[in-house]
């Protein structure tokens, strides 16, 4: 598919592929609203009693829906089907013929139970992409449990690894396995689509909330691989860099990034402390680690002689990375956020939601229209 800058418009690099989504919730409608952001033509099937469960997500509600309906199902088609009827999974089975990617999020084994499972359909269909988000993957004791963001979090250890040595755990804050897990559905199916194109021939494609997570544990996995011991629980900060994390300022909190040794160095400089920098206790990243509570205390102790502001523009002087500890109203009104033109209105409602964190030579894509009503494109879908 052609990728070019125009400006009048930009031509999206999935234009012309077709995909049904037969998914609710999260993680597999991110994964559609991903293809439709750039240009796919998402169908998304919903059944009779309400549709997908995300439309009832809140408060806040807009139109009817919830605000993360709204945020992962933009531009899509919806259409209502019974596959609890032999007619519309006949019409579904038909429909298929003509598409080239399905992407399901439904418990483990229910579309197998209506014989819509991948090996139907790619029998229909051999040029279908057929991909499948689950809690914890097509293998293994835990295959056929349907699970939730929360409850995969703790099964797989990121609960353990938020908050500090002495709190208990923490959920972190964002569904950060069912965008990851989206995010790892999009990238299969584009890798799928990129072989076809040359083979003809489509596959089975299988992401996880379960297996993101170790992705995102995988430094610490490593580590534990090395020593045997547990990493550290840092709050704001690293458990293989010091100085990286949160710092207490006269008026706020800081965090400093100083990666390396020379780093380090400049940040010693600028704080008045220059010798720290050639402390047998301080010089390498691994003297640090040794002695990190010591050093910390230091730098905060003189931190909190200024103001954020103050150390802000002292320290992105010196060179060295550092940011404000920012609220959600403070980032939103982030010169950066407004340049970056990542937030876009919703067609027809007064809503700005975050766009496709991607340009194509130099534009960003637009949101691919307004979240659909309950089943508003079956007649138009079903006329096709």
């Amino acid at each position: 598919m052609p990728c070019y800058h125009s400006h009048a418009m930009i031509a999206l690099p999935l234009s012309g592929i077709k995909v049904l989504e037969l998914a609710q919730n999260l993680a597999g409608p991110f994964a559609g609203e991903t293809l439709a952001r750039l240009g796919a033509d998402v169908v998304k099937v919903e059944r009779p009693e309400g549709g997908d469960d995300a439309r009832g997500w809140g408060p806040p509600f807009l139109a009817g829906a919830g605000s993360v309906f709204h945020n992962v199902n933009g531009g899509k088609r919806s259409i209502v089907l019974d596959l609890k009827t032999a007619s519309d999974v006949a019409w579904l089975k038909d429909y298929v013929k003509d598409v080239d990617v399905v992407l399901q999020n439904m418990r483990p084994g229910s579309l197998e139970e209506l014989g819509l499972g991948a090996d139907v359909l790619r029998a229909i269909n051999p040029r279908l992409v057929y991909c499948s988000l689950s809690a914890f993957g097509p293998v293994g004791p835990e295959k056929d449990r349907p699970g939730y963001e929360p409850m995969v979090q703790a099964f797989a250890g990121l609960f353990w690894s938020s908050g500090t040595q002495d709190s208990p755990p923490f959920r972190i804050g964002v569904p950060t396995l069912d965008v990851g897990s989206g995010m790892w559905a999009v990238i299969g199916i584009l890798a799928a689509l990129v072989r076809r194109a040359e083979t003809g021939t489509g596959c089975v494609v299988d992401a996880s909330l379960f297996e993101t997570a170790l992705t995102w544990l995988g430094g610490s996995i490593a580590s534990y691989g090395i020593t045997g011991k547990v990493p550290e629980r840092h709050p704001t900060g690293s458990v293989r860099l010091v100085p990286f994390e949160g710092f207490r300022t006269q008026t706020g909190m800081i965090v400093i990034a100083a990666a390396n040794d020379r780093l380090f160095a400049t940040l010693a400089r600028t704080l008045g402390h220059p010798e720290w920098s050639s402390d047998a206790r301080f010089r390498t990243n691994a003297d640090r680690q040794t002695n990190k509570q010591r050093l910390l205390a230091d730098i905060e102790s003189v931190l909190k002689t200024h103001p954020a502001a103050h150390w802000l523009e002292v320290l992105e002087k010196a060179g060295i990375p550092c940011a404000p500890i920012n609220t959600l109203p403070d980032v939103l009104a982030e010169p950066q956020t407004a340049a970056s033109g990542i937030l876009q209105t919703v067609a027809g409602h007064d809503l700005k939601i975050v766009a496709l964190p991607l340009r194509f030579d130099g534009e960003r894509p637009p949101l691919p229209g307004p979240t659909p009503e309950l089943g508003e494109h079956t007649k138009d879908v079903k006329r096709e």
